[in-house]
């Protein structure tokens, strides 16, 4: 009996190894020591002493029962953009440059091909929010978990100077809040997405046209990541007030945490378009109203608060960035929350 006999393929490891090679060296930034295949993964940190209170900022996350459509769909190249999108975005909330990442891919077994694919979209994500892939690890976990199936989540690192944080304790009555567009779902809200939908290959393809794509092609399109666009809006100039990454737990759960106590979120909801796959799900899942705000980004990736002379340069250096933006909404003095109107 060896290890192999036991389940876990050490020589599909390391191939696994030397077919991601060129996916994590177009994610290098001068800042990484060494190269892939360490025990530990260097970054230098000597460009943090230009900033006057330099403070590192952390997000992990995954991708949740969205890679269920990836195994179904046996698409893995976007799934990694979604990993980085989640821990990245997080930090660019808090008004934070990412540095480095590093990924956990835990599967029943190790296809080299299918988990090179899987860090090929690891690095886009990477490359899209400029930081390092400098580490990760791939388990087999024969007799845990199906063979064709596998998990994954990272870890990112970033920094901020302390007085460029971005914690809502300026945000006051009349300020604007400004929606930055999502590109779907993202990866929340997929247990229940799951449970409306026939998550089989034949309903993945089918084409429906309030969608202009297949169903699978709207659900697994890659998290949009902001760290270009929130990163823009400081180089204009302008201090972001607050800002709400809206993620799990939709618009109720995650634009009261950018607020101060006595300050209050209205957002009205006919000032920017729900992407259709919304109206789908709701349609066909009979989802009431406020029930998909609670859940979903219904449209909207991040949610900015600016002073109101700010809006125009904020919303002007958002869309040299790529992206979508809308005003959607303001502060009013209340109690901490959110209404949708």
């Amino acid at each position: 009996m060896d290890y192999k006999q036991a389940g876990v393929d050490i020589e599909a490891g390391y191939a696994s190894v030397e077919l991601m090679k060129k996916h994590v060296k177009e994610t290098m930034r001068p800042e990484v020591l060494g190269g892939l295949g360490g025990f530990a993964g260097a970054f230098d940190l000597s460009k943090i002493k230009d900033m006057d209170e330099p403070v590192l900022l952390s997000g992990t996350d995954g991708c949740g029962t969205k890679v269920k459509l990836a195994f179904v769909m046996d698409q893995h190249d976007t799934i990694g953009i979604d990993a980085v999108a989640m821990c990245v975005n997080d930090i660019a909330c808090a008004g934070g440059e990412p540095l480095f990442f590093l990924d956990y891919i835990a599967c029943g077994k190790n296809y080299p091909e299918k988990i090179a694919t899987i860090v090929k979209g690891v690095a886009e994500g990477c490359k899209q929010s400029q930081c390092a892939l400098i580490g990760g690890e791939t388990a087999e976990h024969p007799g845990l978990m199906p063979e064709d199936e596998y998990d994954l989540a990272g870890f990112a690192v970033g920094v901020v100077d302390k007085k460029d944080i971005i914690d809502g304790h300026t945000i006051q009555d009349g300020d604007v809040l400004v929606g930055i567009a999502s590109s779907g779902v993202h990866s929340n809200g997929f247990s229940l997405v799951r449970s409306i939908f026939d998550i089989t290959k034949e309903s993945l393809d089918t084409y429906h046209e309030q969608l202009g794509k297949t169903l699978g092609e709207a659900l697994l399109a890659p998290t949009r990541i902001y760290v270009k666009a929130l990163k823009n809006v400081k180089e204009a100039g302008v201090k972001i007030k607050g800002c709400s990454h809206i993620t799990g737990g939709g618009f109720q759960e995650n634009i009261p945490r950018m607020l101060p106590e006595g300050k209050r979120a209205v957002i009205h909801r006919d000032s920017y378009p729900v992407p259709p796959i919304f109206d789908l799900i709701a349609s066909q899942g009979n989802v009431a109203q406020d029930a998909m705000y609670n859940t979903f980004n219904m449209g909207l990736g991040m949610v900015i608060a600016l002073d109101p002379q700010d809006v125009v340069s904020a919303m002007e250096a958002i869309e040299a960035a790529g992206d979508t933006c809308y005003v959607v909404g303001a502060i009013k003095d209340g109690e901490k929350g959110v209404d949708l109107c």
